[in-house]
């Protein structure tokens, strides 16, 4: 049982829901929106700083895109600025350390990265901060493929990982509690007498806040028994929305993937499974008649660059956005959270205060640059 918790329930592959049964009297000092990876690592990072949290979400982490990742640490599909690379960088360091704790779910592992055309003279932007490096032979390539990097780099568990995140933020004092999905910020708002509210509802801020930057790209996963495989793959295809990956996790091997841009169904669609399955079986034959244990698809929340800045409401209660980190959630889910910490104390890691450094032009006011952020209407507090 998790400290300060109860089960509740089981999900429907039999995970149990973990619930806060003690509620206390009064207000948190920040209301965390969203369950995923960046709604727990924010809970977290605030716990761990000395502020009393609650985490709201309409689903548990395992009913979460963050579920669906594979998860191999390198950003992509994530609009592009220079704090990108400052929160990998954070999170990267933070999950070599957590490969130390068998429960995280987190391990250093080698694998290659492989694409069907020239090859260039760098390796994939997702790939070159990560470690040991080493282009490839073609000749030890797979079938179709021409050019090709080996590297290291932290693979998670999500399952494991999303529990023993859920159990940190417990253990240390957060609260979390499941409801009906809010409709719009204004009930947040209502919901909660928090001086901070944050919004880590990846997808949902679409209807949320609303952000219409924000556009869903659908990945859909198939959950395998693995046959003894032990290295990552990444398979890249001519078009850049074409991609192969194998990521192994001691008994299990998460199989990929798709990038559908602006698709919306959670349903696996039967005809994509199959390909998934061909895909990789070519490139590792141990695959072919691998049992499949499971099918999961989530929606990459993606937009022209991450949201993560703060806005003072009237009455003074600050609300902090964290949401819009496309496919890049998990790689980037500890710096970011940092960046949610230093935005509530006002110290800047990062955050919009410090994104006029780093090429930007936003504000931490509603109506900043819509190129950057969007535009969204003015909130007021409740009535």
């Amino acid at each position: 049982m998790s400290a300060g918790g109860r089960w509740l329930s089981a999900d429907s592959r039999g995970s149990p829901i973990r619930y806060v049964a003690k509620v206390p009297a009064d207000s948190p000092d920040v209301f965390v929106i969203g369950a995923g990876v960046s709604g727990l690592s924010t809970a977290l990072v605030l716990l761990e700083a000395g502020l009393s949290v609650t985490v709201y979400a309409a689903d548990p982490p395992q009913r979460t895109t963050s579920a669906v990742a594979g998860a191999l640490w390198g950003a992509h599909l994530v609009g592009a600025d220079q704090r990108v690379h400052h929160w990998a960088q954070v999170t990267l360091r933070r999950f070599r350390d957590l490969c130390a704790e068998s429960a995280a779910g987190v391990s250093e592992l080698r694998g290659l990265v492989a694409s069907p055309g020239m090859a260039g003279p760098d390796p994939p932007s997702f790939a070159r901060d990560a470690g040991g490096l080493i282009r490839c032979d073609p000749a030890d390539l797979p079938g179709g493929y021409t050019s090709g990097w080996r590297y290291t780099a932290p693979v998670v568990a999500m399952p494991a990982y999303l529990d023993y995140l859920m159990d940190l933020v417990l253990g240390e004092g957060g609260q979390f509690h499941l409801g009906q999905p809010l409709r719009d910020l204004a009930e947040a708002l209502d919901r909660s007498a928090a001086p901070v509210i944050v919004n880590c509802t990846g997808i949902g801020a679409r209807e949320l806040v609303p952000d219409p930057a924000l556009t869903a790209v659908r990945g859909q996963v198939v959950i395998a028994a693995n046959p003894g495989l032990t290295e990552f793959f990444v398979g890249e295809g001519a078009d850049p929305d074409q991609v192969s990956y194998i990521f192994p996790h001691g008994a299990t091997v998460v199989l990929g993937g798709t990038h559908e841009r602006g698709e919306a169904s959670l349903r696996p669609d039967p005809a994509t499974a199959a390909r998934i399955l061909a895909s990789c079986a070519a490139v590792e034959p141990r695959l072919a008649g691998a049992p499949v244990l499971a099918h999961r698809v989530g929606l990459r929340p993606v937009r022209p660059q991450v949201r993560l800045e703060a806005q003072t409401l009237p009455g003074g209660r600050q609300l902090v956005h964290n949401y819009g980190h496309g496919g890049a959630g998990v790689t980037l889910s500890w710096g970011c959270a940092r960046g949610v910490l230093a935005e509530v104390t006002g110290q800047g890691e990062y955050g919009v205060a410090d994104f006029a450094r780093y090429g930007g032009t936003a504000t931490s006011t509603v109506g900043a640059n819509p190129e950057v952020c969007g535009q969204w209407p003015p909130l007021t507090e409740p009535k």
